[in-house]
């Protein structure tokens, strides 16, 4: 016997929530205008018009890239927010790149954008808080919800269960698992078994079971097959689900080669778009600050031609991005230029450190002409920190991953440098602490962490804490 054909207000719109939602972000970048305009008293023209229709199509394109809608209610309130602040910020450096290259940016009021930049996400991410309190109550009524369960006891089903648990806006109700083998054998993990497969397909067929998450492990290909084909005799929605192994690997994620469906294991972040996005970021941020900091970079290399003798530019062979060597750029701060197979790391009261030079590595300030290097294109302003040749070659034989860092461009500062993983590696263990955070930054990559890392660097990395 089939349930009750009354499914609900929300279960058979979920397609239409989400195109709401569309709706609801497009409206909100017109009113976030039309709002800015009202306070400035200015009046709808052509070219603000164009602005905003742009703002919409770009944000429409890149929001589908970053699948902020296929994914929509299924995620942790603070992962959207950061996914909607992410691509509005790309939106906006993408418009600003625009403006500069057609030179149209004069034809703007700097005010107007500047309230329009913030009231958007401010109310976006109202929006998105808002519809998350409203969830809970729409899907009290289980006929809202809809009935999930697991094939396979395992850890991936534990995990996943524990999340959905603590999701209540996604409307799913766990109901159990099942499995072929005998009930001894099984580590349930808290859920509650159901049955075998038999029965599974049974409750299937009958209608009280809306989604199936397959969750047997890799080797278990003719299973899964059996599975799947017997579940078509139902209207459930079936997902086969990669076991724990394929989520702890560096950056899996699905893709697609030929028409087949594949998973990298080691790849960049910085492929397509974002790569775009990125070298954007690094060209105006970094011609921005370059410019600011033109007259402290003179002020430093006279510092150096006076106090000592030699070169005021130390230039330094690293491993950057794919493992390709560059000269890396540093104000000189001690009296040798060591870059050969050996190079010893500079250690508290390093003899080897002249008096001006310790100031500079201090406060960071002997860095400074890798923004050079930026613009080149050989570094990011955010990434992992480059490391001499010969500490590569040290460390990459017995760190787990350590070379996986080099899938990216190396950075002035990193995730690792905020978080306190600066200064000497004096140990394997920093050294490990040090690439932990580097392949979480690979990981993790948004736009929105490059600059929270950029905006953090300017009151941790600069007062010379671990630093000789």
């Amino acid at each position: 016997m089939r349930r009750n054909a009354s499914r609900g207000l929300l279960r058979p719109q979920s397609s239409a929530l989400t195109l709401l939602q569309r709706i609801v972000d497009v409206v909100i970048i017109a009113l976030g205008m039309l709002f800015a305009m009202s306070i400035r008293q200015l009046k709808v023209d052509a070219d603000y018009l164009l602005l905003m229709c742009l703002a919409c199509l770009i944000f429409m394109i890149l929001a589908e890239i970053q699948w902020l809608y296929r994914l929509w209610g299924s995620e942790k309130l603070m992962d959207e927010f950061l996914s909607v602040i992410s691509v509005w910020f790309t939106v906006v450096l993408f418009l600003v790149v625009l403006g500069f290259v057609t030179k149209t940016t004069s034809m703007y009021s700097r005010v107007l954008l500047s309230i329009w930049i913030l009231i958007v996400p401010i109310l976006m991410l109202v929006s998105r808080y808002v519809y998350r309190r409203l969830q809970p109550l729409l899907f009290a009524d289980r006929r809202n919800s809809r009935t999930l369960v697991f094939f396979g006891a395992c850890n991936t089903a534990h995990k996943m269960a524990a999340g959905i648990t603590t999701m209540s806006w996604m409307g799913l109700r766990v109901a159990g698992v099942y499995d072929d083998r005998p009930l001894a054998r099984i580590d349930l993990g808290g859920l509650t078994f159901k049955g075998n497969m038999q029965d599974l397909i049974a409750r299937a067929k009958s209608g009280e079971i809306d989604v199936v998450y397959i969750t047997l492990p890799m080797h278990a290909e003719a299973r899964i097959i059996k599975i799947v084909d017997q579940l078509s005799d139902s209207t459930a929605s079936v997902y086969v689900v990669p076991d724990s192994f394929v989520f702890d690997l560096f950056h899996a994620r699905w893709s697609s080669v030929a028409g087949m469906p594949v998973v990298s294991v080691y790849e960049s972040p910085f492929n397509g778009i974002e790569g775009w996005v990125k070298r954007a970021e690094d060209l105006i941020l970094g011609s921005l600050i370059l410019s600011l900091i033109s007259p402290l970079m003179l002020l430093i290399a006279l510092g150096v031609r006076l106090t000592t003798p030699g070169s005021i530019i130390f230039k330094q062979n690293r491993y950057g991005l794919n493992g390709e060597v560059f000269e890396v750029w540093k104000f000189r701060s001690m009296t040798v230029s060591e870059n050969g197979v050996s190079v010893i790391q500079a250690t508290k009261n390093d003899t080897r450190v002249t008096p001006f030079g310790a100031f500079l590595r201090r406060h960071s300030l002997d860095e400074l002409p890798q923004f050079i290097n930026v613009l080149q294109g050989r570094m990011s302003i955010v990434g992992p920190r480059p490391h001499a040749v010969s500490h590569n070659e040290e460390y990459r034989s017995i760190i787990y991953g350590y070379m996986l860092r080099h899938k990216v461009k190396p950075g002035i500062t990193g995730w690792a440098q905020i978080n306190g993983w600066r200064g000497e590696t004096d140990s394997l263990e920093k050294m490990q602490g040090r690439i932990d955070f580097d392949l979480a930054y690979v990981r993790n990559w948004t736009l929105w962490l490059d600059v929270r890392i950029i905006w953090m660097t300017v009151f941790k990395v600069f007062t010379g804490k671990d630093t000789y």
